[in-house]
């Protein structure tokens, strides 16, 4: 639709980005009553799925780009039969502006009549010297005889950005649209095909390019809702941008919505309250403010009433469910540990990532220390990295310890974090990518 607005966190997906983005889209709705609807750009990662689960709540709708496809820009004509008299494609051509869609009965496209078609058989018919057949004869004639069976076919979910060049050298006017098993769903034209609507969308919890949606240039970026450093990306037209000082995205729209007079339905509230502990650790984290905390008040007061799935619970018990939801290495593949919560960044002129996962107990380090230093290195050879990070933090204790992949720049070695017997360093404290890992490495590589 295209008033449709698309309200959507980073990639790589974590409970504050699920979270924020099903709050936005719902305050929208009600405040403004415009008609947004929550999106995701990645897979959720085992904490978000526990707490939608919980919560019975369904997960955002899948969007991993906003390049425009051809389903955007189709209209689903009329169709008939191959067998129907001409004069029915006539009638209905008249109807759609001037083409009928010729549908087999197995539901694949047989050819357009249009006008270049329709002066193809009259001429073929008739010769250069028209003899005696009359137009009732001719309009009596099967449908098929007078289609156009060459028309380019593109699928729904296809970029219309790939097609372009085929588009531009083919000399028809008009296209059908199918689905992936080839069957008719629509017409596009060629003018709507080469101007499509811009997909809106509004960024929660992230502002670099790096870390957002694929193709977001070719999308109507129109907000942006977020609480992390600036790396915001280049637009068109003046947007609302909102960056603030607090721990959780979700806190700003738990804002946004007190605000405003209204009051989250509880699953919701729940929802963006675990995004809330999961950012702030439970509001201990160096990045909570008092914001956070009157916050999670708030969102605590609508979540746990009667009725609700988690009446009886409280900020911590419930904190610690989340986080307990999303930790831990042994039930995880050494892959997934280190590509499922990890952000880009660029600095001093490199390209790295840092990725986090949590455990209750930071032991359980050693016995995967050897696979999950492997993949690391991969990832950071497979995404074209100068190098790439893991913390791993113990929620419990609030402590970390730092993998770096081999051959990382020397200058890394200056970070504040003594290295330990095994290759890790010990990053005592620091629980925080965002806030305290972050600001330390590009400090080393800016300065």
């Amino acid at each position: 639709m295209p008033d449709q607005i698309y309200v959507i966190g980073h990639v790589n997906p974590d409970t504050d980005s699920i979270a924020s983005a099903m709050g936005y889209a719902w305050l929208l709705r009600e405040r403004d009553g415009v008609n947004t609807i929550a999106a995701r750009a990645g897979a959720l990662n085992a904490q978000t799925s526990w707490v939608l689960k919980t919560l019975g709540i369904d997960a955002p709708f899948l969007l991993t780009d906003a390049s425009p496809r051809f389903e955007s820009v189709m209209r689903r004509l009329d169709t008939i039969r191959p067998d129907s008299q001409l004069g029915a494609a006539w009638s209905l051509a008249s109807r759609t502006g001037g083409i009928a869609p010729i549908v087999s009965e197995d539901g694949k496209p047989y050819g357009i009549v249009d006008g270049m078609s329709l002066f193809k058989y009259f001429t073929d018919t008739l010769g250069p010297r028209p003899g005696d057949t009359t137009v009732r004869e001719m309009m009596s004639a099967p449908c098929k005889d007078a289609a156009d069976i060459n028309v380019p076919k593109f699928a729904a979910n296809a970029h219309i950005r790939d097609a372009l060049n085929k588009i531009l050298r083919d000399e028809h006017d008009d296209y059908w649209v199918v689905d992936e098993h080839g069957l008719y769903v629509g017409i596009a034209s060629q003018r709507e095909v080469l101007n499509p609507p811009r997909l809106k969308i509004i960024l929660v919890d992230h502002n670099e390019p790096r870390q957002a949606i694929a193709a977001l240039e070719e999308a109507e970026l129109i907000e942006i809702l977020d609480h992390h450093r600036l790396g915001n990306p280049y637009t068109h037209q003046p947007i609302r941008f909102t960056v603030d000082i607090v721990g959780s995205t979700s806190t700003l729209v738990t804002e946004l919505t007190a605000e405003a007079g209204f009051s989250m339905p509880p699953p919701l509230a729940g929802t963006l309250l675990a995004g809330l502990l999961a950012d702030t650790l439970i509001l201990t984290s160096p990045t909570t403010t008092p914001r956070d905390k009157t916050a999670a008040e708030k969102l605590s007061r609508w979540a746990f009433v009667g009725g609700s799935p988690l009446k009886g619970e409280t900020l911590e018990s419930y904190g610690k469910a989340v986080l307990s939801a999303g930790a831990g290495l042994s039930n995880r593949d050494a892959k997934d540990v280190v590509s499922t919560d990890i952000k880009p960044f660029e600095g001093g002129g490199s390209k790295f990532a840092v990725a986090q996962a949590e455990v209750t107990d930071i032991m359980q380090l050693t016995d995967h220390l050897e696979p999950l230093q492997s993949a690391l290195n991969d990832l950071r050879d497979k995404r074209g990295l100068d190098f790439a990070l893991l913390l791993v933090t113990d929620i419990v204790r609030g402590t970390s310890r730092l993998l770096i992949t081999s051959n990382a720049p020397s200058i890394l070695d200056d970070l504040p974090y003594p290295p330990l017997a095994d290759g890790t360093r010990e990053a005592q404290g620091v629980v925080s990518r965002k806030k305290q890992l972050l600001p330390a490495i590009l400090g080393l590589l800016e300065r």
